[in-house]
């Protein structure tokens, strides 16, 4: 078995925008000893050799900063008339499964996927979607990372296109970009050109209507096959959380 790590490395990068900043402070061995020594362990008492553990701080990092996996409460408070579930609520069933990759990569920026341009791929590669798998949208804009782009550029799913998933039976999905919709900055200014006001995030609001998961900023997606191998993502257990930091990890046989 194999294993494909399509996780984003969590760091400090400059060109990262404010709202998405990670900062770690990282304490060497020799600051560690410190800690020790305040806990009632004299210096003369140390293990031969030992001069303190290292330790890590994150200073700064918000849940959506790399990749992570959005609860149904980051969408809105209800879903399906019910409290929207926040990422500590997830059943874990759901983020292991079948994988399937979507090649996407061809779309231009600030072009939408459609469900049309995800049935017609899923027909030529003679794939049949199964409840409980996860689908993962290949775009190859994971090659912005670290820069200042990678916000700015990119494809991004329809409404349609998400909620044909949905009804497919598929609870979790992913993407390779910065975010599951057009990019940000592109929706605003097009909802302020065409008056529209269901312009803005409407592949994450369908999760306001219809309940699923999706993880965005993912990355090595064009290192996996179409099918046959397994995800599992499994974020950190936030209590009350809108999304969480997440290793997702590909097996392939």
């Amino acid at each position: 078995m194999k294993l494909v790590d399509l996780t984003k490395p969590i760091q400090y990068n400059r060109n990262d925008p404010w709202f998405m900043k990670v900062k770690i402070k990282h304490k060497p061995h020799g600051k560690g000893k410190w800690l020790i020594r305040a806990l009632g362990l004299p210096f003369k008492l140390f293990p031969t050799g030992f001069g303190g553990w290292a330790d890590d701080t994150i200073k700064q990092m918000g849940v959506h900063s790399t990749t992570h996996i959005d609860a149904p409460w980051h969408y809105g408070p209800t879903c399906e008339g019910k409290k929207a579930k926040t990422i500590d609520e997830i059943p874990l069933e759901w983020c292991y499964g079948d994988g399937v990759v979507i090649d996407m990569s061809h779309k231009p920026d600030f072009e939408a996927i459609s469900a049309k341009e995800i049935k017609d791929f899923l027909s030529k590669k003679k794939i049949q979607l199964k409840k409980g798998m996860i689908v993962l949208i290949r775009t190859d804009r994971d090659r912005l990372m670290g820069t200042k782009e990678f916000p700015d550029k990119g494809t991004g799913m329809s409404a349609e296109a998400t909620e044909w998933l949905i009804d497919q039976g598929i609870k979790v999905m992913g993407i390779d970009q910065w975010g599951w919709d057009l990019p940000l900055k592109h929706q605003i200014k097009k909802s302020k050109d065409t008056g529209n006001r269901e312009v803005f995030w409407e592949g994450h609001l369908v999760g306001t209507r219809k309940e699923y998961l999706h993880i965005e900023q993912l990355t090595n997606l064009k290192s996996l096959p179409c099918s046959g191998f397994k995800v599992c993502v499994f974020p950190l257990k936030i209590v009350g959380a809108s999304g969480a930091p997440a290793r997702v990890v590909a097996m392939v046989e």
